[in-house]
């Protein structure tokens, strides 16, 4: 199979999800801006895939099924990195990972009945809210890495942190119950 520059651009993805995790555990001097730059480079990638996937090379089925896996692979390296940190509770993390796995083989039972589920508008919104909640906490931490300032170390921050990945996580989770609910007949023993 010959790779075009779209799917190049999505494969792309799973090596700075690597590169961004790289960034968030191990410390090193200009680590916060670094970990920001690649994931903005990845998220970036994003949109150019679906643009050139779309309005030059159109659209595969490698770059239907590998985009979004490549999408919430990044997302769940940012997460994850966030337990670590301390910045995100785990059982928020496990809860919205647990979600994108479920989805994904909801997708590949899809694709083996010869149906493939594109993203509806909950998933979207949920995507959105995943990419706004992660870059402001890696572009506080680029900022703070320079410039400490004392309300970032405050509990009403922190307070703030929590509640707004716990909105995340309650919308990551709606997301996919709704998913389920409209493909429910696919979980049906029937071949087709």
């Amino acid at each position: 199979m010959t790779m075009n520059p779209p799917n190049l651009l999505t494969l792309s993805r799973f090596g700075f999800a690597a590169l961004f995790m790289a960034c968030l555990s191990i410390p090193f001097p200009g680590a916060a801006t670094a970990s920001l730059i690649i994931f903005g480079l990845a998220t970036l990638t994003d949109a150019l895939d679906g643009h050139l996937a779309r309005k030059v090379y159109g659209c595969s089925a490698f770059g239907k099924l590998m985009d979004p896996l490549a999408d919430k692979v990044l997302t769940a390296a940012a997460f994850i990195g966030f337990v670590e940190l301390g910045i995100m509770p785990a059982w928020m993390v496990t809860l919205i990972i647990a979600r994108e796995m479920m989805v994904t083989g909801l997708r590949l039972l899809a694709i083996d009945k010869g149906v493939l589920l594109a993203a509806g508008i909950w998933g979207k919104q949920k995507t959105i809210w995943q990419m706004a909640f992660i870059l402001s906490i890696l572009i506080t931490r680029a900022v703070y890495s320079v410039y400490p300032w004392s309300f970032l170390e405050s509990g009403c921050f922190q307070q703030l942190v929590f509640w707004s990945g716990g909105a995340v996580t309650v919308l990551t989770v709606w997301s996919g119950i709704v998913y389920f609910r409209q493909n429910m007949h696919l979980l049906s023993s029937d071949d087709k």
